[in-house]
């Protein structure tokens, strides 16, 4: 059977996770890989959670991974890490974006948000595999914080096996000609960021 690669992208509405999925899908077919993409919107709008699943491989079936077989988690949302780390294989790696946003539960009241020291603390008995990114404070210095997916998306690029040409090229062809330098300039941050 041959290898593939499992990403699964989670965090919350308006983090531009589906565009974040959209981009390394198409990473994958540029890098000759067939590749194949789930997402799952939710009330993404109102601030709900988003799910996207990401496959690459040589030949590619279902367009999502099973629990327990995803090879990177991304968490562009603290918590989410979290709520999602049953996904990840054992071994696997786990990108998070340091940046809270607190579900409905923690603002109306009902919950606590957990110091960031539990989620790390509940993440590690799945892997010891965990790169943190702050990509809102990158986002922030950059100008922007709509860059903290091309920040993420940088720090996974640092992870894999795929020239950043390749990353940068599908990353400009995705954003309006506007946004392209300051979309260079959010990826190779995240790049440098867990170099």
């Amino acid at each position: 059977m041959e290898r593939i690669t499992n990403f699964l992208f989670v965090g919350v509405g308006g983090q531009g996770i589906l565009t974040a999925s959209d981009i390394a899908a198409s990473v994958g077919l540029a890098a000759g890989f067939e590749a194949k993409k789930s997402e799952v919107h939710g009330f993404s709008q109102r601030g709900g959670v988003v799910e996207s699943h990401v496959r690459w491989g040589r030949r590619v079936g279902a367009p999502t991974a099973e629990k327990g077989t995803v090879d990177y988690l991304i968490a562009l949302e603290l918590l989410e890490s979290a709520r999602w780390i049953d996904w990840l294989r054992p071994g696997g790696a786990l990108l998070i974006n340091r940046q809270r946003i607190a579900p409905m539960t923690v603002t109306v009241g009902d919950q606590i948000y957990p110091a960031d020291e539990k989620v790390l603390e509940f993440v590690r008995a799945s892997t010891d595999d965990v790169t943190f990114i702050d990509g809102l404070a990158i986002a922030e210095d950059l100008g922007n914080t709509r860059m903290v997916n091309t920040v993420v998306l940088g720090a996974l690029a640092s992870r894999l096996d795929v020239d950043e040409e390749t990353w940068l090229s599908v990353i400009e062809a995705r954003v309006p000609p506007k946004y392209a330098e300051l979309n260079r300039k959010a990826f190779r941050r995240g790049r440098e960021a867990v170099i």
